[in-house]
């Protein structure tokens, strides 16, 4: 079995990252992969909390719960996309939403692109999170 190594890229000609991600990351020898579709910070019992702190935790548990069904964990993400509704107190938000993403992670780092958009498919959703993972 091949063992699957996700190396992130960090070019010496540019700029560091803005946050707690890397640039790009380069997968070598992966045997499986998941891509997620949009992962919504909906409960189990079908609630959404109202605070974006808490659909992010959401949001996590349930990419968590992905990953594990297809027998990954939080190392082999090698690409994140977040949106996130715009809001008057977007600046706060954003902070929250990668704030709760850094503490999941814990140190790994993963491509991630963070994208504001006007609405999601249902009013009460303020983000929604797509991974790519490789084993």
């Amino acid at each position: 079995m091949t063992n699957v190594e996700i190396h992130e890229i960090r070019p010496d000609h540019m700029a560091p990252p803005a946050a707690n991600y890397a640039h790009a990351v380069k997968v070598e020898g992966p045997k499986s992969f998941i891509f997620t579709s949009g992962v919504v910070p909906t409960m189990p019992d079908g609630t959404v909390p109202s605070s974006i702190e808490g659909q992010a935790r959401v949001v996590w548990a349930n990419i968590m719960e992905r990953l594990r069904a297809g027998d990954m964990t939080i190392s082999h993400i090698a690409s994140i996309t977040t949106y996130v509704v715009m809001s008057d107190q977007l600046k706060e938000q954003l902070a929250l939403v990668m704030a709760v993403r850094d503490e999941v992670l814990g140190g790994h780092r993963a491509a991630s692109t963070l994208v504001t958009v006007p609405a999601l498919a249902r009013a009460e959703w303020l983000m929604e999170i797509s991974v790519v993972a490789a084993k």
